[in-house]
């Protein structure tokens, strides 16, 4: 899994010029060029010409660039992971992956079509399948390309007939049992997961609530579908000012000679031991990354 932060990963449409464009001014973490959900049937070659003209310019400096293509019984499939390999992104997105072998398919695929092994795949995780078959989907990180998954919750909620977020019941309880289920098999072979999106752009204490929420269960970040929608995961999944204090505490204590040798100390009031040490360290490095991010 990449250290790269995944606070926020913005959909945007693979057929629209000008959200293309504009996609390279947000401070989105990531970028998912989707010619799935959001391109019309008969767009999708449009829509492939086009993100190969803008793609050829590397036009998204340091953030993340992952391309979704239709998904395997599709008549797009074929040429969108053709074109989505020739454009040379961070990762490739599946979506409707049911079982291992789609995922052993894809990834011999792309290694037959001559993508670099740079080219991670990503999966999204949308189906009851998937959710049936995740921790033997998982464990094929350790030998092919997968190194993410993105929890596709309008799918799941159609498949599952699981009810979506309101404000009445915003706390997706249908959908927790799955998700913890999905975030161990991605802690256990190293993979990154993101939430779901947020469908109401327009309820910023909605989303809020939804990526705190994804934050507490282990989530790496969420997957927006709005621009306005960035800056509220970015700072619900950046280290608060008091983790990044505590995390400086932490790692100050340990390096005083007169702790050395010690498994175990008190700092702020708290026992802490050699685990929250390198917990506090990886705080750190993931505000450094977070920081040169917002310098670009």
């Amino acid at each position: 899994m990449s250290a790269h932060p995944f606070r926020s990963v913005l959909y945007m449409p693979a057929s629209n010029a000008r959200a293309l464009e504009k996609a390279a001014s947000l401070p989105a973490d990531a970028l998912i060029l989707d010619l799935e959900d959001a391109v019309a049937p008969d767009k999708k070659s449009d829509a492939r010409i086009l993100l190969s003209k803008k793609l050829s310019t590397k036009p998204y400096g340091n953030k993340k660039v992952i391309i979704r293509v239709n998904d395997l019984d599709t008549e797009w499939f074929e040429d969108d992971l053709a074109c989505a390999i020739a454009c040379k992104p961070d990762a490739i997105l599946i979506p409707k992956i049911n079982k291992a072998d789609d995922v052993i398919f894809v990834s011999d695929k792309m290694t037959t079509l001559g993508a670099p092994q740079s080219i991670k795949l990503w999966i999204m995780v949308e189906t009851a399948l998937s959710l049936l078959n995740i921790f033997q989907i998982s464990k094929l990180a350790k030998f092919t390309r997968l190194d993410g998954f993105v929890m596709g919750v309008n799918d799941l909620a159609k498949e599952m007939q699981i009810p979506l977020a309101t404000p009445e019941y915003p706390d997706r309880l249908g959908f927790l049992n799955y998700f913890s289920s999905c975030i161990l098999a991605a802690r256990l072979n190293n993979i990154c997961i993101l939430d779901g999106v947020f469908n109401n752009f327009s309820d910023d204490v909605g989303v809020a609530y939804e990526a705190n929420q994804a934050k507490q269960l282990g989530f790496d970040g969420k997957t927006l579908i709005h621009p306005k929608q960035i800056d509220i995961a970015n700072t619900v999944f950046a280290p608060t000012e008091a983790e990044l204090k505590f995390a400086h505490s932490v790692v100050a204590a340990f390096a005083d000679p007169a702790n050395l040798g010690l498994a175990a100390i008190k700092v702020d009031g708290k026992m802490v031991e050699i685990l929250h040490l390198d917990m506090a360290k990886n705080t750190l490095a993931k505000v450094r990354i977070i920081d040169e991010l917002s310098a670009n």
